[in-house]
Order: structure tokens, then sequence, then C-alpha cells
């Protein structure tokens, strides 16, 4: 199977996830104004899957270093298929609220609000389950992207106040996304091998996991997503039959949305192998900072904002970058 060699190839591949975790969710934005997201995420959900089992046979199958996935899979340990499993389901629940979080305030505002917690609660989670880094370092970076948390949430009341579109409920759907979602890449981590070039026995390469997670996702998603359905944060009620309407556009958006975002986790957890869990699932969701950018310059979501609040974004984006270079340096 493929694996990465050097810590710069980590970091590297820390940054692809960033961009592709910053920039899916505006798949969400390119299918027809009819298309709910509900529908969307059955799409979504789907490509995750579709783009990990390619990656087992491929790159997880190919090379000398350890196993292959059907070689991995048939000796790994009943607790470890589950661990990662159960990854699956929590980030599902966690990033079908985010979603919803989305649709009702804003890409810039639940975004940082939300995975800037699960950065928070991810890096602490996975520090402590291993622990590798300087401390003072890596929880320095931590801190100054919550005080950027603190500044985003303030500029979006700012803009809500001026412009009386303020979402309770999407704040609040945020902050329960961001702590589920610092909890699921624990589940995935603890599941695979510490070392994936020597590979343990019951353990699970990072390939192997990759495709218990997605089928997490998905097995999860007839629950979550159909109660979503049924009683939807906003609007009308929906029934699978709607999925069957939309357009092929609709379909494929979606599933373009899902192998974004698998790439992106997929470069992650490959490269947790060198920098450590912590540090790569830390770097991983300065995904807010590209997901802030989108929102801010490109679909113009504070667009009658005022220069103060302008300063507090700006604040909030360098604040995010240089906590980003603390968690890098961290590793040295």
């Amino acid at each position: 199977m493929f694996v990465i060699h050097s810590y710069t190839t980590a970091i590297l591949f820390c940054f692809i996830t960033m961009l592709c975790w910053g920039s899916w969710a505006n798949t969400t934005k390119l299918s027809s104004a009819k298309w709910r997201f509900e529908l969307f995420y059955w799409d979504y959900a789907f490509g995750i899957l579709i783009l990990s089992l390619i990656m087992a046979f491929t790159l997880g199958s190919n090379g000398v270093t350890g196993m292959s996935f059907l070689e991995n899979i048939e000796q790994a340990d009943n607790s470890n298929l589950i661990s990662a499993f159960i990854g699956g389901i929590v980030f599902n629940l966690a990033n079908i609220l985010l979603v919803s979080a989305i649709s009702l305030a804003g890409m810039s505002v639940a975004f940082p609000v939300g995975i800037g917690i699960a950065l928070i609660l991810g890096v602490l989670v996975n520090y402590s389950a291993n622990p590798q880094g300087n401390v003072t370092l890596l929880f320095g970076g931590v801190a100054l992207i919550a005080i950027a948390i603190l500044l985003n949430a303030r500029a979006y009341k700012q803009v809500s106040k001026d412009t009386g579109s303020f979402s309770v409920k999407g704040l609040v759907l945020a902050i329960v996304a961001g702590v589920l979602m610092g909890f699921f890449y624990k589940y995935v981590a603890v599941s695979m091998a510490t070392d994936f070039e020597i590979g343990e026995v019951g353990k699970l390469t990072p390939y192997t996991a990759l495709v218990l997670f997605a089928t997490g996702i998905v097995v999860s998603n007839f629950v979550f997503n159909r109660l979503l359905m049924r009683y939807p944060f906003a609007g009308t009620p929906l029934r699978f039959q709607d999925y069957w309407s939309g357009s092929k556009r609709d379909h494929l958006v979606g599933i373009l949305g899902g192998v974004i975002w698998h790439l992106g986790m997929s470069f992650n957890i490959i490269a947790s192998g060198k920098a450590g869990s912590a540090i790569s699932y830390g770097l991983g969701q300065g995904a807010t900072i590209v997901a802030a950018i989108w929102g801010i310059f490109i679909w113009k979501e504070f667009a009658n904002a005022t220069k103060a609040t302008y300063r507090n974004l700006y604040l909030m984006l360098l604040l995010y970058v240089i906590g980003i270079v603390l968690i890098i340096l961290a590793k040295n």
C-alpha cells in the first residue's frame, strides 16, 4: 500500500485536506434551487463510500509496504472494525448538523464556529490518546484559534444585528455539530496501527479504516437523514421519493461534494502516520480559514458589514493562520 515517509510530505497532505474540507460545502450551492440539502446529502454520502473503495483497491492494495486491503480486513479484530465504523456514525451526525447550520447561518459562520470547536476538542482528544508534539506550541495554536472563533461569532452577531438575519438555531446547530465533530477522528485513529509501514496484528491500515468509516456514514444516513427529511430544521418535510426527482447534475454535484471531502479525509489519515493524529487533525481543521474566505470574499455573506466587522474578520483569519503555524511547529 502507499504510505508517506517524511513529515514535510505529511504537512503537504494536511494542507490538501484543509483545501478539500474547506471547499466541499461549496457544492451545496451548485445544485438547483429546488434541491434541498437533505437530498443533496444522500449523494454526498455515496460519494464518500465510492472514493473509499476506489482508494482501498488501488493505493491500499498495491506496492510492497504493508498488507493489501482484502488481506488486512481478513485479519482485523472486530473491535477495530467496529471502532472505525462508529467513527463514521459520529461524523455523519455531526456533519448533517453542520450542513444544516450552513443553510441557516451561512458558510462563513457555521464553519468557523462548528469546525473551530471541533478542532479544539479534536486536538485535546487525539493528543490524550496519542501524545506527539510540543504541548506548548500545540495548545498555544489551539488557544489562538479559540480566540479567532470568538471574533468570528462577534462579527456575525454585529452583521446580523444590522440586517436582522440573526439565526440562533444556526449557531446552536454549529456548536452541537462542533462538539460531535471533535470526537469522530479518535475512533478511526485508534483502529489503525501506529506504524503504517510495519503494521500490527489485528489493526487496520488507513485504507481499510476509511472503508469502514465510509460504510458507517452511509448506513447511519438511513437513520439520521431520514429523520431530518421528516422533521427538517427549515422547510417542509420531504419523502424519500423526492430523491428521485433530482436531475443528473444535482446527483453528480452531491457525489462530487463527497469525493472532495473524502479526498481530504484520506490524505489526513495517511498523513497521521508521520505527523501524529492530533497535529494531523488540527491542521486539517484549518479548513475553517478556507471556508471563511469562500464565505467572505466569494459568496459575499458579509457584504453589508461595517469596517469594524471586517477588522474582526481579518483579525480572525490572522489568528487562525498563526495558530496553524504553531501546530505545524509543534511536531519538532
